[in-house]
């Protein structure tokens, strides 16, 4: 199948359109859509990952900003089109109207894509899996363990709740207009028993852990930790990066039971 007609890329939606056809048939490959699933598409732009999805799974649902793009995908009879920023679709509610668990997809904006993963964090429960196109550092970051400099917020919170895999690497050459970094291709599947802890306090002792990451704990997480009054034992003689992310929920949990009721996170 062709793409959907020519468009200008517009900067403001960081679009950069695939079109290395090899590696299209090969993400296509390893999402591996099956009869009976519900595909969500984030950011279809021309059509390059959309046509071929279509190809082997109909009807699909995509989500798409761009009004001009949105049009010419909207003339077909076999997409459903949301037309809107991705930060503002409800997940859950889509999950709900289609009666299944998603299976999401897409090639994200590099300048939001960190947004749009933590907005998805909050639907985990209703996604089966998603694969994703992005910047080959986001995607290291997403899926580094604790010791090096690319283990961060961003590991951790989505290791919480995901298994996470780079497992297709992307280069620039592959894109109209080519950006300026690698790409890769992400696969994240929701852990199936995943600890049970407040999202929002977790998320608290995480970015207080990493706001200062050269110098010990006791200079960030400390703090935070004397101001909720927690006497557990932690070792705060460590950097961030070292703490594995079942000690980071470890933690949030037992400060957690600690807390008053009314002081709990609702």
């Amino acid at each position: 199948m062709a793409r959907l007609t020519s468009h200008i890329p517009r900067k403001r939606f960081g679009q950069h359109f695939l079109t290395d056809t090899a590696l299209i048939d090969a993400i296509v490959d390893l999402i591996d859509p099956q009869p009976g699933e519900t595909l969500v598409e984030i950011g279809p732009g021309l059509g390059a990952m959309t046509l071929p999805l279509l190809a082997r799974h109909r009807p699909l649902t995509v989500i798409e900003l761009d009004r001009d793009l949105a049009a010419r995908l909207r003339a077909r009879d076999d997409v459903e089109v949301i037309e809107s920023d991705v930060l503002k679709v409800d997940f859950r509610a889509l999950a709900a109207s289609k009666g299944a668990r998603l299976r999401v997809v897409g090639n994200l904006p590099y300048n939001i894509s960190t947004p749009i993963l933590f907005h998805l964090l909050e639907a985990v429960d209703d996604v089966v899996d998603q694969h994703f196109m992005l910047q080959k550092e986001v995607v290291d970051r997403m899926a580094a363990g604790p010791g090096g400099k690319d283990y961060g917020r961003l590991s951790v919170m989505l290791q919480w709740r995901y298994d996470i895999e780079s497992v297709l690497d992307v280069p620039p050459e592959a894109f109209d207009p080519p950006p300026r970094v690698d790409s890769a291709i992400v696969r994240m599947l929701p852990l199936k028993t995943p600890p049970v802890v407040d999202a929002k306090l977790l998320g608290e002792l995480v970015a207080s852990a990493f706001s200062q990451r050269r110098k010990l704990l006791r200079h960030s997480l400390g703090h935070w930790l004397a101001e909720r009054g927690y006497g557990g034992d932690f070792d705060l003689q460590r950097r961030a990066e070292e703490v594995p992310v079942h000690e980071f929920v470890d933690l949030a949990l037992a400060v957690q039971a600690q807390m008053p009721e009314a002081t709990k996170p609702a």
